[in-house]
């Protein structure tokens, strides 16, 4: 019997599509889930791992940590990119999913420095240099798996799931942090109840293991090789050779990843991750209803990314990201400006910014994937993109904050456009991609 045809596979069907939707979206809710807590509760764990010195030392040492994921995910992008285009994508998801559960697990039950000493800290840093590996292994390979495993037609909305399982994953720990201190206080938070919402993502990392251990593999991968679409075909084992010969055959995709890129991370690290800590500190919000804002901001998001996948599924991946570039190019100046000590300004702000940024991040997946051929799809997109993130988009909230320090707001501003504007020259000499075949 014939294979079918990817428009028309079982896992189309209503209930097919979202269980396939769920497991990979869940390995990002995680991921994001646990990269937000360990930002939330940081302060609050930061004198059980580190001497406190009486002043922010301790808070200082543990936000450090934080920083070496970031130095992580570029190799994670690399490693789990290999794995997904060697191995299959949905070997790479799982694996990536499981280490960064463990490494939330192991934050969740790790000692004290009174208990151990300095061994504390050296625990917190390898439980995150895992969390690291794992950040830039999950986009490399959810990426990859929902562009393959989509509709041709509408890939672009299929796509738009992850960023709506990323902000889930934002939103959920917010919450948590909200009504952790809210019902539990201070004092307990300090002592014990910042274990309990890394213990929930180990939680969630077995969740994640049931509903993605039964995930198709893609068609687009297994066929490649000559083998049979179904789900326990096993390809044939491509070399890291033959893997770096046609990365570097793809070489214009690779700096077009890195154009595309350079200005998103750097929005999206300001306007959806880092701007309720700018607001607190620089603008006077009260941090109950900056938290809040941010809530129901990223609930906005969410709700409007499946409209920038429709449109980019009707008129092109292009148009889209163009609408993205020439929004902020126009609205930077003018969305800082803005802001002010009110919750209620920073929400409709944020709505604002993050309904645009959609514009790109929604269908990012997508048309990532449309640039590569199969064999070295999740490492072409891994790679590059984890990279950009790690220099760029992890040190937007403090450029932004340094520069507010010194009333260069407007710097920032300008530097976003100037990151902008490469992104919106790199798509207009990029291709249109939207519904191409995925070879």
């Amino acid at each position: 019997m014939s294979a079918p045809s990817k428009d028309t596979t079982a896992v189309t069907a209503p209930r097919s599509t979202f269980r396939t939707l769920l497991g990979a979206g869940v390995g990002n809710t995680l991921e994001w889930y646990d990269w937000s807590v360990y930002a939330i509760f940081a302060s609050f764990f930061a004198k059980q791992f580190f001497v406190d010195d009486g002043a922010t030392g301790a808070l200082l040492s543990t936000l450090a940590v934080f920083a070496v994921g970031f130095v992580m995910r570029p190799i994670g992008g690399f490693v789990f990119g290999w794995l997904a285009d060697r191995r299959g994508r949905r070997f790479s998801m799982t694996s990536s999913m499981i280490l960064m559960a463990a490494g939330s697990l192991v934050i969740g039950v790790a000692p004290t420095h009174a208990q151990v000493g300095t061994w504390a800290a050296v625990i917190l840093v390898l439980a995150r240099l895992a969390q690291g590996l794992a950040h830039g292994g999950e986009i490399a390979a959810s990426y990859t798996y929902i562009a393959e495993i989509a509709p041709r037609a509408r890939r672009g909305l299929w796509s738009t799931s992850l960023y709506v399982s990323v902000t889930a994953g934002i939103v959920l720990a917010s919450l948590i942090g909200a009504g952790a201190s809210s019902a539990l206080g201070t004092d307990a938070l300090r002592d014990w109840a910042w274990r309990i919402p890394f213990l929930i993502g180990g939680l969630l990392g077995l969740v994640g293991l049931y509903l993605r251990r039964t995930l198709p593999e893609t068609e687009a991968f297994i066929e490649q090789d000559g083998g049979e679409t179904t789900e326990h075909a096993e390809p044939a084992r491509r070399t890291t050779r033959d893997l770096l010969r046609g990365l570097a055959q793809n070489k214009r995709s690779l700096v077009r990843i890195l154009g595309f890129s350079l200005a998103s991370t750097v929005v999206y690290y300001t306007w959806a991750i880092g701007l309720s800590g700018f607001a607190i500190t620089t603008k006077g919000v009260p941090a109950s209803g900056a938290l809040w804002a941010t809530v129901a901001a990223n609930l906005a998001f969410m709700a409007t990314l499946p409209l920038w996948g429709k449109l980019s599924d009707r008129f092109g991946r292009k148009p889209i990201f163009l609408t993205y570039g020439v929004a902020f190019i126009v609205l930077s100046f003018p969305l800082m400006a803005a802001l002010n000590d009110s919750a209620w300004r920073m929400f409709g702000v944020m709505v604002v910014a993050l309904f645009f940024l959609g514009a790109f991040v929604g269908i990012m997946p997508a048309y990532f994937a449309e640039l590569f051929p199969t064999a070295v799809r999740a490492s072409g997109i891994g790679v590059p993109y984890s990279f950009v993130v790690a220099i760029f988009g992890g040190t937007a909230p403090y450029v932004l904050t340094w520069l507010s320090s010194h009333d260069l707001v407007w710097v920032f501003s300008l530097y976003s456009i100037v990151l902008v504007l490469v992104g919106v020259v790199t798509t207009m000499l990029s291709p249109e991609t939207k519904a191409r075949e995925l070879e």
